[in-house]
Parts: structure tokens; C-alpha cells; sequence
């Protein structure tokens, strides 16, 4: 064991791992003041947690209320999508010091000294496991700094932990499943996200309390992780009972990883890739071709996301409508938000989901562009330009890939708003689907600038990239999302493309900034095409 010591000097985290930290902690400490500054009032509150309480949509997206308690309206607003980011960091973590250190050759490098076979497995588990309470600790600060109290708190960082905990495990399993690093994080993406659905099912068919300010959520709940965490109900009864079952999962994951890297050939996995057809087929003739076949299955996925979260958008507006217009409060916060007709409330509704389509969009099209960059640090693309390709053609390839995949994701959603559209009067029909497909439309301009803004740094700052593209999209999340809510400064949410979306709301859009994104975007394109064209490749 002696040789656990320096494979723990994680040397490739130390950028990464701390804005993951960062970011709980600043998000946890932001939301819990922003909601206490904004929602003061005992019965603002009630109104809020009753009008969520009878919205399925909004349990889906943030859980199940426990009280109208600032400090439990904190709890609902912000666990679920702070457990889903430590999710996907440790599931991310687990692969990239498993199966990635396997593509590369490093591990079979580390495999040949004292440390053996299992050694490294256990110092990314130990890495792991840190980081996940680093994120807990983050949180449980971060609500401690707001002014909340220490138990609840402490239960809030510690569910957060467990959750990550158990996605390390899921990935690191996933890595020993999968025979690339592009798949075993395809998996685990998948796992949470069946996880997440899990939850949300669960929260969304779950029982309402007699005083409507409380949600027994249903059975599907009990089986995600994402969904123990939940059941801790912290600041309300502070049961830490749901995390042993975190502790045990996590546990089982991480045996059955040690079992297996154990009894695996280095450089295999338990799903065999299928064999390659005997010729290429001739799309395969061109870059952009190659980039298509390795990055389909992603894509693929993004806009499977797309079209479910279409269909809720698509489904759900009529309902939503129907609950708003039977509470006086929210009624007349919509009626001073969209005009107060009937049309016009759907378009808010719609607009708010395509809202985060439009982040699903945006994360499609980054990771199409930070591909290229492994592409580049594992040798692959030196082979290609030896080859009659040139550096820009190169880049404008995988920009184009890019491309195409926020608008698959876009168009998916569309088609899926449409379907959900079904039990629309005809006389509305025609109206709803323009305003969904202008919806979608409006998310292109901040997702092509959030990609080409990655173009840029991948020519400028090559080896640095990839944390900084996905840093980038997240705190540009955080501030659109959540600046409102953080009761954040205007000139600070004007920093993130994702405030600055057209609204199609009625005929009144605004589209002026949309093309300020997009012009600005073609700027950054362009000097990505003189950056790529002047650096040397940095393997």
C-alpha cells in the first residue's frame, strides 16, 4: 500500500475538482439567501409550495416540498439539481481515472510497478470518496454561511456526498463494463439519468398532505439514489436513515469494481466492441465523417433528452394554466408576465422548459467540440493531418458537428412539444405550434455562442480547454437560471448567454440580443480559425 500515497496526487484534478467544489458551495450559500431576501413573507411561501404541490412539472424538475419553512423551501428548490451535478462530477471522475487511464496506456505504465492491478482502482476510489465529501462540505458551509441551521444543514451536505458516492461506484463499474471512456460515460450519463426520472416520477405522482404544503412522494422515488438523498427531509424531520442505503449501494459498486478490474484483462471490458464492417462506408472518406461515427451514440442520447423534455413541455401546458388560474397570487404575477390570457400563460410555460433544452443543446454541442480535443491529446489527430486535411477544415468540421447537434436536440424537443400538442382544440393548434417551434428556435443563438466559444479556447488554450469549455457552460447555467433566484446583479447576469434568449411570448418577441449572439459568435469563430491556424498541436 505503500505506493497509494503518490497515485493520490491527482495532478489532473486539481483545476477541475475545485470549481465542482466552488460551485456547490457558492450555489448552496446564494439560493439559501436569495430565498430567504425574496420569498420573506410566511404566506408568499405557502402560495408558492401549494401552486408546486398541484404542478407535477414543477415536482418533477425540483422534488418533493417538506413545509413552506425558508429553510425547507431551500431544500426543495436546490436539492435535486445539486445531487444531479455531484452525480454527474463523480461518474465523470470514476471514468476518467479508470477506463480513460486504460485507453491511454498510462495504466498499464502504473501496472508494472509495485502498485499492481488493484492499487490505482483503490487510490481513484479513496480520490473519489474525498472529492464526494469536499462537495458535502461545500454545501453544508455554503447553507451554514446563509445563516441555516447546523443539523439540517449538515444532513443537506451529507445527502449530497451519498448521492456522489454512489455514482462513483456506478461509474467506476460502468468503466469496467464499457470498452471505451466515450461509452462507459455514456452509460453512467444514462444511469443517472434513469435515476433522476425515477425521482421525478416519484415526486410528481406523489400524495399531497391535507394543508397542501407537503408531497409523500410515490414508490419509483425509493428506487434512485438522487431520491434517498431526498428522503433525508432536511431542516424538516432530519432523518438519516435514506443515506445507509447510499453507504450500501456505494459499497456494493465499489466491491463488484474491485472484483472485477481483478479478474479482466487490462485493456478489455465485459461488453466486447462489435466488429468493424469490412470496408468503410464512404461517409467515412472525410473528417467530418469520422468525428459523425464517433460521436452519434452521444448525440443520439442528448436528443432523446430533447424529445422527453418536449413532450412535457408540449403536454403539461394546459394543465399548468388550469392550476395557476385557480390561485389569485401567481395569477397575477402571470397576468403582469405574459397579459394574463390564457394563450399567452402556455407561452411562459413553454418558454421556461425550452429554457433548459436549450442548456441540454449547449452541453451537446460542447462536448462535440471538446471530443476534438481528445482527439488531439491521444495522437489520432497528428494521423489525420498527415492526411490531405488541413487545420481549419479540421476545426470547421467538428464545428459544423456542433451544430448539428444542438439543432437535433432542438428539433427533437419541437417534434416532442408537438406530440404533446395532441389534445390541443384545432383552433389553437396552429398557434401553439408556432410559439413551440419559435421556442426552440429562440435557444440557437446562446447554444452556437457557448460552442464556438469553446472553438476558441480549444485554439488558444488547447491542454486547458476542456475544463474551461465545461466551466463555462456551468457557471453560464448558474447565472441564467439561477440569477434571478440569487438576486444576483444585472451587469453579472448579463455575462451569461442564457439571459439574454429571446421570450416568445404572444407576437411580442424580442429577437435584437439573439442576433448579438449570433454575430458575436461568428467573432469568436473566426478567431478560432486564425488560433487553430498558427498553434502547433499540443498532444
Amino acid at each position: 500500500m505503500s505506493t497509494l500515497g503518490p497515485l493520490l496526487r491527482l495532478r489532473r484534478d486539481r483545476l477541475q475538482v475545485p470549481v465542482w467544489i466552488a460551485s456547490f458551495g457558492a450555489l448552496a450559500f446564494f439560493s439559501g439567501v436569495a430565498v430567504a431576501g425574496n420569498f420573506g413573507a410566511l404566506a408568499e411561501r405557502e402560495a408558492l409550495v401549494r401552486i408546486a404541490v398541484l404542478t407535477p412539472t414543477i415536482l418533477m424538475f425540483r422534488g418533493a416540498p417538506q413545509g413552506a419553512a425558508v429553510d425547507a423551501l431551500v431544500f426543495f428548490l436546490t436539492f435535486a439539481t445539486i445531487a444531479l451535478m455531484a452525480a454527474f462530477m463523480s461518474a465523470f471522475l470514476a471514468v476518467r481515472h479508470s477506463r480513460a487511464e486504460e485507453a491511454s496506456g498510462r495504466a498499464e505504465l502504473v501496472g508494472a510497478t509495485p502498485a499492481g492491478r488493484l492499487i490505482p482502482l483503490v487510490a481513484t476510489m479513496v480520490h473519489g470518496v474525498g472529492t464526494a465529501l469536499a462537495a458535502g462540505a461545500a454545501v453544508a458551509l455554503g447553507l451554514l454561511a446563509a445563516g441555516f441551521e447546523a443539523a439540517g444543514s449538515t444532513l443537506f451536505g451529507l445527502a449530497v456526498a451519498g448521492t456522489s458516492v454512489v455514482f462513483l461506484g456506478v461509474g467506476l463499474v460502468c468503466a469496467q463494463i464499457m470498452r471505451t471512456s466515450r461509452g462507459a460515460n455514456g452509460l453512467a450519463s444514462a444511469l443517472i439519468g434513469v435515476a433522476y426520472v425515477l425521482r421525478a416520477a416519484g415526486d410528481a405522482g406523489g400524495a399531497p398532505s391535507a394543508d397542501g404544503l407537503r408531497i409523500t412522494s410515490a414508490w419509483p422515488s425509493r428506487l434512485s439514489p438522487i431520491g434517498w438523498g431526498q428522503q433525508t427531509q432536511a431542516y424538516t424531520t432530519n432523518n438519516p436513515t435514506p443515506l445507509l442505503l447510499d453507504l450500501a449501494f456505494a459499497a456494493l459498486l465499489l466491491g463488484v469494481a474491485l472484483v472485477l478490474q481483478a479478474v479482466r484483462d487490462l485493456d478489455s471490458s465485459l461488453i466486447a466492441e462489435r466488429p468493424g464492417r469490412e470496408h468503410a462506408r464512404r461517409t467515412l472518406r472525410g473528417s467530418f465523417g469520422l468525428a459523425w461515427r464517433l460521436q452519434y451514440p452521444a448525440i443520439l442520447g442528448w436528443s432523446i433528452a430533447g424529445l422527453f423534455l418536449g413532450v412535457v413541455a408540449g403536454t403539461l401546458g394546459e394543465t399548468v394554466v388550469d392550476l395557476v388560474r385557480g390561485n389569485a397570487a401567481f395569477e397575477g404575477i402571470l397576468a403582469g408576465m405574459a397579459g394574463g390570457d390564457r394563450g399567452s400563460i402556455i407561452d411562459v410555460f413553454t418558454a421556461a422548459l425550452f429554457g433548459l433544452i436549450g442548456i441540454l443543446a449547449a452541453a451537446a454541442a460542447m462536448q462535440a467540440m471538446i471530443r476534438m480535443r481528445q482527439e488531439e491529446a491521444d495522437g489520432s489527430a497528428e494521423l489525420l493531418l498527415s492526411a490531405p486535411l488541413n487545420r481549419v477544415r479540421w476545426l470547421l468540421d467538428y464545428i459544423l458537428l456542433g451544430g448539428l447537434a444542438l439543432t437535433l436536440v432542438l428539433a427533437t424537443a419541437v417534434v416532442g412539444a408537438v406530440l404533446g400538442l395532441a389534445q390541443t382544440t384545432a383552433a389553437q393548434a396552429g398557434d401553439r405550434i408556432r410559439s413551440v417551434a419559435e421556442s426552440g428556435l429562440a435557444q440557437v443563438p446562446a447554444a452556437l455562442l457557448i460552442l464556438l466559444a469553446g472553438a476558441l479556447f480549444f485554439a488558444y488554450l488547447p491542454r486547458a480547454s476542456i475544463g474551461i469549455g465545461w466551466a463555462l457552460l456551468l457557471v453560464a447555467v448558474l447565472i441564467g437560471q439561477f440569477g434571478d433566484l440569487l438576486d444576483l446583479p444585472d451587469w453579472l447576469q448579463a455575462l451569461s448567454p442564457f439571459s439574454h434568449t429571446p421570450v416568445v411570448v404572444g407576437t411580442g418577441a424580442d429577437w435584437s440580443e439573439g442576433w448579438w449572439m449570433v454575430g458575436i459568435a461568428l467573432c469568436l469563430g473566426a478567431a478560432a480559425v486564425i488560433g487553430v491556424r498558427r498553434r502547433d498541436l499540443a498532444l
